[in-house]
């Protein structure tokens, strides 16, 4: 399957949400967001959720990934099917996240232009299993690498088997993309891509 990867834009917000609120999760997966909440502190995220209704949530949500995008604190991939959106890669600069992300991770890294983080994968669930969440990584990775970027780390959440709605991907994924496993100082695996020496 031939697919295009195109950078995150201003340009590209409404095939973002279009791809968020027609094609990622109608497959009844549990996560209901628009990958918002990894550049968001638990303080800031409780500022703009505290006293939302829920039938607001998604509304409230869906303003703050605007605003993020546009600030370019939110970035990542979209990868398109023609013209049509069909999976999404959260790959960012490490120095915007903060540094305790309200999803309860840690990414940051102080300096910018540094270090990478890809931290989500959304599929939608007809275009699963034909190597898109492989071509959205390797485009991060080709870029990280062209942009200067020293290092490009996944953060893979480890299981004993296959989970459909894995969205930190496998490790095997990373693998295929020349990443290497390390261990994290509070123990996580960490896939690694390492351009520059240190």
């Amino acid at each position: 399957m031939s697919v295009d990867i195109k950078r995150l834009s201003c340009e590209l917000i409404q095939d973002y949400f279009d791809f968020f609120e027609q094609r990622a999760f109608t497959d009844n997966s549990p996560y209901r967001c628009y990958c918002q909440v990894y550049q968001m502190s638990d303080e800031e995220n409780r500022k703009i959720f505290n006293g939302v209704k829920e039938s607001e949530v998604g509304r409230v949500a869906k303003a703050v990934a605007q605003r993020q995008i546009e600030s370019g604190i939110l970035q990542g991939y979209l990868a398109f099917d023609y013209n049509k959106a069909v999976g999404w890669c959260n790959c960012n600069d490490k120095a915007n996240f903060p540094v305790l992300s309200s999803t309860g991770d840690s990414f940051y890294f102080p300096v910018a232009g540094k270090e990478k983080a890809v931290v989500c994968f959304e599929i939608a669930p007809e275009w699963r299993g034909r190597g898109i969440a492989t071509a959205l990584l390797q485009q991060a990775v080709n870029d990280a690498e062209n942009d200067g970027y020293e290092v490009i780390d996944g953060i893979p959440e480890i299981r004993e088997e296959r989970y459909e709605w894995d969205s930190r991907g496998p490790v095997r994924l990373f693998e295929k993309c020349g990443f290497s496993k390390i261990v994290g100082n509070n123990g996580r695996i960490i896939m690694r891509r390492v351009f520059r020496k240190r």
